[in-house]
C-alpha cells in the first residue's frame, strides 16, 4: 500500500481516535437499544479500514454506517454486523464491513458489569485532495493534522 493511501487511510475515523477509555461523552458512534451506563471504548491504536485503492485513485470518498454488536468480552460478533447506511459505492461498504472485524472493544458496561451492546458507527473514507463533502465541518482537518500527514507521507516514501 503506497504511503498516500495510508495516510488517507488514517482520516477514515478521525473522531474514533478521539475516543478515551471511560470518556464516553466524545464517541463517534451511538449505542442503539437500552443505553448501558459506560458505553464500549474502542481499543484499536490503528483502525482497521483500507482505502479501496481504485476509488482512492479517482478521489471518491464518502461514509458508511455499521450496525456493530460488541459481545459482552468486547469483541465484534462479525456475523451481526450490517451496513445501516450505505455511502453509495459498493467498495467503500465493503472495506468498512472488513476492516470492523478487527475492532476491539472495552465492553460497554451497566452497574458495574460488562454487556453486550449494539453500535452505530460511522466510518468516514476521504482523500486529502479532494474537496470536503457536505457536512465536513464536523471533521477538522487543521495545520497539525496537515503537518502529521506530510511527516507520514515523508517517511514512508
Amino acid at each position: 500500500m503506497n504511503a498516500r493511501l495510508r495516510a488517507s487511510t488514517l482520516l477514515l475515523l478521525a473522531g474514533a481516535t478521539a475516543c478515551k477509555k471511560g470518556d464516553g461523552s466524545g464517541l463517534p458512534f451511538q449505542t442503539v437499544g437500552r443505553q448501558p451506563d459506560v458505553a464500549p471504548v474502542m481499543l484499536n491504536r490503528e483502525l482497521p479500514f483500507r482505502y479501496p485503492p481504485a476509488l482512492y485513485a479517482q478521489k471518491v470518498q464518502g461514509n458508511v454506517t455499521l450496525r456493530i454488536y460488541i459481545d459482552r468480552d468486547g469483541s465484534i460478533v462479525s456475523d451481526s454486523t450490517r451496513v445501516a447506511e450505505t455511502s453509495g459505492f459498493n467498495a467503500l461498504d465493503s472495506a468498512a464491513m472488513k476492516g470492523s472485524r478487527d475492532l476491539k472493544f472495552e465492553p460497554a458496561k451497566t452497574q458495574g458489569l460488562p454487556v453486550p451492546v449494539s453500535i452505530l458507527l460511522p466510518v468516514f473514507f476521504r482523500h486529502p485532495d479532494a474537496p470536503p463533502l457536505a457536512g465536513d465541518s464536523m471533521i477538522r482537518r487543521d495545520s497539525t493534522d496537515t503537518a502529521k500527514q506530510s511527516a507520514t507521507k515523508s517517511k514512508t516514501r
